[in-house]
């Protein structure tokens, strides 16, 4: 079970890490997401988010390492990727790069689902 646990948390934090060069300006976000960022507003908040992906995947990290933490991380990582889930189908309509992104959190969601079984079940 602790291999499980460890293993989703692995796969969700790699999956919220990828955002995070984002910190470092338009042309990692703009690379990552296909879409110009003109508005300083924007970049801004694009950046802040890049950050926040980073923080949640150091979580997520620490939670490998802190058996305590790992309740914590499974949940507030299934609220980011389920949540971003959620927006994406409520929105609809969006390019291949988001397409990706999308991908990418139902990956996070089921390694996550999975290691909080585990951690249930433990």
């Amino acid at each position: 079970m602790n291999t499980l646990i460890v293993a989703g948390l692995v796969v969700a934090a790699v999956i919220h890490l990828m955002p995070l060069p984002g910190v470092l300006g338009a042309s990692w976000l703009e690379r990552l997401y296909g879409t110009p960022l003109d508005d300083p507003d924007l970049l801004v908040m694009m950046r802040h988010r890049a950050l926040l992906f980073g923080v949640l995947a150091g979580i997520m990290i620490a939670a490998v390492f802190h058996s305590e933490w790992r309740g914590l991380a499974v949940v507030v990582g299934l609220v980011s990727a389920a949540g971003f889930l959620v927006l994406a189908l409520l929105v609809g309509g969006y390019g291949p790069k988001t397409r990706r992104v999308v991908i990418a959190d139902v990956v996070a969601v089921a390694a996550l689902l999975a290691a909080g079984v585990a951690l249930v079940a433990g």
